[in-house]
């Protein structure tokens, strides 16, 4: 229990309270503590059922050591800031979203372009097609995006945290398609 309260602090914060004043400084003190040259923008949003949407966007001349390795540092920072979080507001509901110069939406849009390159080959030869192994939120971004087309279908094969995601044609997908398509029309 020692090892937590050095870690995540006391049981309360000293910020009044706040779930958006914790996460400022604890962000300064992790910036600080880590000798980054950053700055960062805090916005917090309520979304229905108390559910609280704190989004944080790093800047400045240490961008790219947050870019790199595939954004593990942006994870790991986000990660913190949720146990964070969690530890002093255990009943709270509040998600938190670090981005750094736009880099989860560049990612995003990478993983898609790719799905949907795999998605054209798998319904063009009739057969299925694999996409390498990811991790969980990766996995969950390409199976939503084809999820949006009735002609393939998608599942994750493997075991552990990495796994590969199977793409192929869905059984009488392609006529369900054309035929919404042409009643579209």
């Amino acid at each position: 229990m020692n090892f937590f309260k050095k870690l995540f602090g006391g049981g309360k914060s000293k910020g009044g309270g706040d779930v958006e004043n914790l996460v400022r400084e604890n962000l300064e003190g992790l910036i600080e503590k880590a000798g980054f040259d950053l700055n960062f923008d805090v916005r917090s949003d309520q979304e229905g059922d108390g559910f609280q949407v704190i989004s944080i966007d790093l800047s400045g001349p240490d961008e790219e050591i947050m870019k790199d390795r595939k954004g593990q540092v942006i994870d790991a920072i986000q990660l913190y800031l949720k146990r964070v979080v969690q530890h002093h507001f255990p009943e709270d509901k509040t998600s938190i979203v670090v981005d750094c110069g736009g880099y989860r939406e560049e990612s995003e849009a990478a993983l898609i372009e790719r799905a949907e390159n795999l998605k054209t080959i798998a319904i063009e030869q009739g057969k299925s097609v694999y996409y390498r192994a990811l991790p969980p939120k990766d996995r969950k971004v390409v199976h939503q995006y084809l999820a949006k087309d009735p002609r393939v279908k998608s599942r994750s094969l493997g075991e552990g945290l990495y796994k590969k995601i199977k793409i192929y044609p869905a059984k009488g997908g392609n006529a369900g398609a054309e035929a919404s398509a042409s009643a579209e029309s």
